[in-house]
Parts: C-alpha cells; structure tokens; sequence
C-alpha cells in the first residue's frame, strides 16, 4: 500500500519520510508520521471515541481539516445522496452526545412530533418512538 505523492506529500527529497537506504523501513500508514495529529485531534475527539488509525477512511491525502466520512452512504446511512443530501452541517447535527455510535432521527423537522408520528405508523405493531428503531425500517430514509 502506498500514497500519492502529490500535494502536501510532494516532497522533493526522499530522505526526509525514507530513514533507511533501501526504502525498507519506511510504514505507508499515515499514523507513522501523523500519530501525534491524531492523538491531538479534539473534535472530534478521535482517542475518546476510539477511532481507528487508518485515517483514509475520513481524509484524502491532500485535506486534513475538512475530513469527510465516504463511504457513510454505502455502509451506514445515505447523507451524501437522497432526501437527506445537504441537509447537515456537521456530523452532530445527526450523531448526538460524545460517541458517533449514537444518532437521532428524531430530533429533526416532522419527525419530532411524537404524537404525529404514532398516528402515521398506528398501523405499524412494532413501532417505537426511536431512532434506533427508525432507522430498522427507514435504513434509506425512504418512506
């Protein structure tokens, strides 16, 4: 596994990433040069929360601070696509309290209403005022 280098890793002298003469010694993992960025990093708070180190799933070689979660739509909930497109500022508009692991459906325009909400679904058994259980049958955010 190796990175581009290009933009902020276009560095004109080998030496300064390779430390050995044959190349050999050098990791392709970004936390080999950047573990105290992530150790550092507050918000979010990547040690707290136990994210992993590789930081490709978030950032691209070239930005840093402006980190981005890909690959949300295809693993997890479609942000990036569909109703839900440019509706969110921030990973918190959705992820509540310290841990990302959490979310709310809840808190957001119609879906606040819990009287509403137990009037549209009366006809749903299993229905509960939850996001955990809005997301088991909304997994797109489609009706």
């Amino acid at each position: 596994m190796f990175f581009p280098l290009e933009g902020k890793h276009a560095i004109p002298d080998c030496a300064e990433c390779h430390l050995s003469a044959d190349y050999t010694q050098t990791s392709p993992e970004c936390v080999s040069c950047h573990m105290d960025d992530y150790e550092s990093t507050i918000f979010p708070n990547h040690l707290e929360l136990g994210f992993g180190t590789d930081c490709t799933i978030c950032h691209t070689g070239d930005i840093w601070n402006d980190a981005i979660f890909a690959d949300h739509d295809d693993l997890f909930f479609p942000i990036f696509s569909g109703e839900h497109e440019g509706e969110w500022n921030l990973c918190a508009d959705c992820h509540t309290g310290a841990n990302y692991s959490t979310f709310s459906c809840i808190d957001c325009h119609e879906h606040n209403d819990q009287n509403d909400l137990n009037r549209e679904h009366r006809d749903e058994d299993d229905f509960v005022f939850e996001s955990t259980a809005c997301y088991s049958c909304h997994p797109t955010g489609e009706e």
